[in-house]
């Protein structure tokens, strides 16, 4: 099982299952001025919406992805207490190239989705939670940081106000359905919203399995305080945390060149880590245009 620690709001490998976490944008921005991670109190997946439709296809030298959006696996009760929306069917499409190519480092704009799951729900990592309510603070709420309550489910997901499901970090029940187990390379998950595969935690390097770790830490010290949130940097903010490079397996994005059972031959691709940013959240593809939030059936 994966566990979120309150003081770091990071994620710890315990015996080989998994969790996951996080949040979602409301209409109007809520005010919070809470500088302190917290553990994530999820809500228990025990109900089954029924009829999950999608469909990937080949369109020339584009991937297109179609689906209602509905979640093959069980999901936790919604409305609840932290989350008021009611899951309701979508019309998604999302088109990628099938060969996408790795160009220089980007971020998808704020509100794009990172990508999309085999089974059809988007990943949407980040939080439309902000410092006092103002997304000019520069102070982003971490959605797995546990400080703004969300309603998450056990597959770290909630419910949009237009009624769609999507994940926040590891998708558990997607994960069950495909059989993943820490000791083989993973299935594939999905795709980003730049065209490469996204697989979750282990790849075969070497000739062995090994956990593809995140290379984001924790900044060290506190919060400049003031105008702005004070504090340790534990994770409650986006911010709070910085790349080092060399300290885990992959690179800003998230990413890492593999070879897979897809990819006999080797790809670039993103990884869904244990701890942050667990859903990749940079690109070195062009993300498509497909993948901009708006309001979908």
């Amino acid at each position: 099982m994966i566990k979120y620690s309150r003081r770091a709001a990071l994620i710890t490998f315990l015996g080989g299952g998994v969790v996951a976490g996080a949040a979602l944008g409301q209409h109007r921005l809520r005010v919070h001025t809470a500088t302190e991670a917290q553990s994530l109190s999820l809500v228990a997946a025990r109900n089954t919406v029924g009829g999950n439709q999608v469909s990937i296809s080949l369109r020339g030298a584009k991937r297109v992805i179609t689906s209602n959006g509905i979640p093959d696996h069980a999901v936790g009760s919604f409305p609840n207490r932290g989350n008021p929306h009611k899951i309701a069917a979508q019309n998604y499409r999302f088109e990628m190239p099938v060969r996408p190519r790795k160009q220089s480092l980007s971020g998808a704009e704020l509100g794009a989705l990172a990508g999309v799951a085999v089974n059809g729900v988007p990943f949407d990592p980040g939080a439309a939670e902000f410092w006092q309510g103002h997304r000019a603070s520069g102070w982003q709420y971490e959605a797995l940081g546990g400080a703004v309550a969300l309603g998450l489910d056990a597959n770290y997901a909630h419910v949009q106000p237009t009624g769609a499901y999507h994940y926040h970090g590891l998708p558990i029940g997607l994960m069950q359905n495909l059989g993943w187990s820490a000791s083989r390379p993973s299935p594939l998950i999905g795709y980003a919203a730049d065209g490469f595969p996204i697989y979750a935690i282990t790849a075969e390097i070497g000739g062995r399995v090994v956990e593809m770790t995140s290379s984001y830490r924790l900044r060290s010290g506190s919060r400049p305080g003031g105008a702005q949130p004070g504090g340790e940097y534990d994770g409650t903010f986006v911010q709070d945390y910085a790349y080092v490079a060399g300290a885990g397996r992959l690179d800003a994005a998230n990413g890492a060149f593999v070879q897979t059972a897809e990819y006999p031959s080797g790809t670039y691709a993103y990884f869904l880590t244990q701890s942050y940013p667990v859903i990749p959240r940079l690109f070195f593809g062009a993300v498509d245009g497909s993948f901009k939030k708006r309001r979908r059936g």
